[in-house]
């Protein structure tokens, strides 16, 4: 058994994904998910925001969709440049101790996986949304945190993370996504691009004034 705490949360780690790719699969899921956290399969859905956002809200929809691309950056380059070569994690699919039992169903990737840059992007451009859009689009939080949970699911599910990888992934990208929304919440406000100025009862009396001043003899 484990002695310290690291190696407890590593053992517990092993034994959460053997269970997650190991035993709890079947061929529906495994023709389903590799779709879900595949991002050509999510194009449309960017395309549609890229189209949508700017052409409802304007000027502020075009600066959301480059803050929105912003985090996604962040996101990818923080887990991808910085972490993943310093924490030097081997994926579970290049892992040769677990290529006996390992249910792999699309490519490994990379050499190294901790943390999940699926995980991080999904995760910080879904909150991100949320942040942005939830006083419009009440149920934007639940939306957005479902679908990133189902990417970073499928990283494991599919062999290519493990569950520590996916859920550090997606707290770095709860952070980003946390940090770019303040700041574009700070300075905007998603709302429509054309503003209805307000009816006023207060009438404009200068030209009848100007009128009874000339007739005073």
């Amino acid at each position: 058994m484990p002695k310290t705490f690291r190696e407890l949360v590593v053992y517990y780690d092993h034994v959460a994904w053997y269970y997650l790719n190991t035993q709890w699969h079947t061929p529906f899921f495994d023709c389903v998910v590799p779709f879900l956290r595949n991002p050509w399969f999510w194009a449309p859905l960017y395309l549609f925001l890229g189209l949508f956002i700017p052409a409802k809200f304007g000027r502020k929809g075009m600066i959301w969709c480059l803050f929105f691309l912003v985090s996604f950056i962040l996101s990818d380059q923080v887990s991808a440049t910085l972490l993943k070569p310093h924490f030097h994690r081997l994926r579970p699919c290049n892992n040769p101790y677990l290529a006996s039992v390992i249910h792999l169903i699309v490519p490994c990737g990379g050499l190294y996986g901790f943390p999940s840059s699926h995980a991080a992007n999904h995760f910080s451009i879904g909150i991100f949304t949320a942040m942005t859009m939830g006083k419009m689009v009440k149920w934007i939080w639940p939306v957005a945190i479902l679908w990133a949970g189902i990417v970073a699911f499928a990283q494991v599910y599919v062999g290519v993370h493990y569950p520590l990888d996916v859920t550090c992934g997606a707290l770095l990208g709860c952070m980003i996504g946390i940090s770019t929304g303040a700041l574009y919440n700070r300075y905007f406000v998603l709302n429509s691009k054309v503003q209805i100025p307000e009816k006023s009862d207060k009438r404009d009396l200068s030209p009848a004034l100007s009128e009874g001043e000339g007739e005073v003899d």
